[in-house]
């Protein structure tokens, strides 16, 4: 039998395509603005650091926003179940929007780091609601065509990011780097809030506050050690010792506490539900075999293949062009036909096919064949990210929706931010080891001590041949292993995908829902 609050929650509206197609619309141009500014500050990061000092800071430019927004992620869900999807939709919009602002008018880096840190506190909830709200407006069935197109703002961003900087370096002040996706927030807001009309559902409820406190420290915990683990300090050093333990005292905490609450963030239930476990696991896979490959792919193209930061950007269009195909068209045929499974599995072992191709790369291959790779890359990718979700809110009820879109969403971050790590890592001990081997085989001298640096792609670029030549094997070989690492992580997260049991996605929701007539008499909306 349902409680009060769950049967509340199954009761939703019924929307046309026209009216879908509007709410989409504004969710994606928020998902837009969010992956845009993110990934658009990376080309202006030295040219920031030269006006504003602070090289000592730099990584924590990129890594407050990504702990931010990884450890928020899970609380935005349980939020719109309190407040409403649309009003914490339109919150996190105005976070993002307002931080990118401040973040623009920085004077100094410790300025620019805290407005970073809160524009991902923004981000956290535009990368879960979205989906939450996708889930709310349109059945199962018909949600895959629609995830589909969300798979593909992605892919937009991911080069429209880069090349977005760097004409801003080149042509503008960094400072609209920060600024240039606020005329895209604003629309989006203003079209969420002149199409989305859901029933206005009341909890009697309390937020979990320890449960909120327990897994945000327990993520911004691991989040530091992964992010700042090998830059700031050493992995073996008391540091990564002591974060490591609070991370999982604060994790173990969380544990206690969500199986005492009320109303929890993460319902324990959740993680006895086959489904979401195993989504939630491929999730994390994904992200780590993901944005490993993503981070690390352009450092290839602008060492070796002497590409400017623009040239590296544009290619990736292949993989953006493989992702905008295949999570379209897997999104229309998941709709059709209501079977899912096969494709997540088949887009993982194409992501790993993917990373084995550029493994095999080496300081002469042509771009061609590089861009072939990374579209392999980016089919995988498209057929299987907007799945795993899709298939974890089919296995739940309307009530645990937002929490379990959060989740997964979560999972798939925290991953990330693994994979970043851990790939950063092999690369710098790989990168140190060959430079050694290569230059004592060529009779070279070494300088730099046991680690020796690199410096900028345009330095390594000036450097004698016999050193240029040295280099260049060395990162080749190096970053060989870091994409060989990725092959059975997406392996994995194919046999996870594949343990998945396939329930066959609804053509209605629970309960009998309520069409969205115009003519009817108006309800309580957000």
């Amino acid at each position: 039998m349902l409680t009060e609050q769950q049967a509340q929650a199954e009761a939703a509206p019924r929307f046309t395509h026209k009216q879908v197609l509007e709410i989409l619309a504004g969710l994606m141009l928020a998902m837009l603005t969010s992956m845009i500014a993110t990934s658009v500050v990376g080309t202006a990061l030295p040219t920031i650091v030269g006006t504003l000092g602070g090289q000592d800071q730099l990584a924590w430019v990129a890594s407050a926003t990504l702990l931010t927004m990884t450890a928020s992620t899970p609380l935005w869900g349980k939020l719109s179940d309190l407040y409403g999807r649309k009003f914490m939709f339109q919150v996190s919009l105005v976070v993002f929007t307002v931080s990118s602002i401040a973040a623009g008018f920085s004077q100094d880096m410790g300025q620019l780091i805290a407005a970073r840190a809160v524009q991902g506190i923004g981000a956290g909830g535009l990368a879960a609601l979205p989906q939450i709200i996708l889930g709310d407006v349109v059945e199962p069935r018909e949600r895959g065509r629609y995830s589909g197109y969300m798979g593909a703002v992605f892919g937009v961003s991911t080069v429209a990011g880069p090349l977005l900087g760097g004409f801003i370096v080149d042509n503008m002040s960094w400072r609209w780097t920060f600024w240039i996706c606020v005329p895209l927030a604003l629309v989006a807001f203003v079209v969420i809030q002149k199409v989305l009309k859901l029933p206005l559902v009341r909890h009697d409820t309390k937020v979990d506050w320890w449960g909120a406190t327990f897994i945000t420290g327990g993520t911004t915990a691991l989040m530091l050690l992964l992010s700042l683990g090998g830059k700031e300090f050493d992995w073996n050093s008391p540091w990564s010792y002591g974060l490591g333990a609070l991370s999982l005292v604060m994790f173990g905490l969380a544990v206690v506490a969500e199986r005492r609450a009320a109303d929890p963030i993460l319902p324990p239930r959740l993680f006895r539900n086959h489904t979401f476990v195993l989504t939630s696991v491929a999730s994390l896979l994904v992200g780590a075999a993901m944005f490993g490959a993503l981070m690390f792919l352009p450092q290839y193209l602008q060492i070796v293949k002497g590409m400017s930061p623009t040239g590296s950007g544009l290619m990736t269009l292949p993989m953006v062009l493989g992702l905008l195909v295949s999570s379209i068209l897997v999104g229309r045929f998941v709709s059709q036909t209501g079977r899912w499974k096969i494709f997540p599995v088949a887009g993982m072992l194409l992501v790993a096919l993917g990373l084995f191709l550029l493994s095999r790369l080496h300081v002469d291959s042509s771009l061609v064949v590089v861009g072939l790779d990374i579209a392999v890359l980016g089919i995988g990718l498209g057929a299987s990210m907007q799945i795993l979700i899709l298939a974890a809110q089919n296995a739940v009820t309307r009530a645990d929706l937002a929490s379990t879109t959060s989740g997964v969403a979560f999972f798939r971050s925290l991953g990330g931010a693994v994979g970043v790590a851990a790939f950063g890592a092999i690369l710098s001990n790989r990168l140190s080891a060959e430079l050694i081997s290569l230059a004592k085989a060529a009779h070279l001298p070494l300088t730099g001590g046991a680690t020796p640096s690199l410096g900028s792609p345009d330095a390594i670029r000036h450097l004698p041949a016999p050193v240029l030549e040295v280099v260049l094997e060395a990162f080749t070989r190096a970053i060989h292993m870091v994409f060989l690492v990725g092959v059975p992580i997406a392996v994995l997260a194919a046999v996870a995908t594949l343990m998945l049991k396939e329930i066959p996605l609804r053509s209605s929701q629970t309960t009998p829902a309520t069409p969205a007539d115009p003519t009817a008499p108006p309800v309580p909306a957000e």
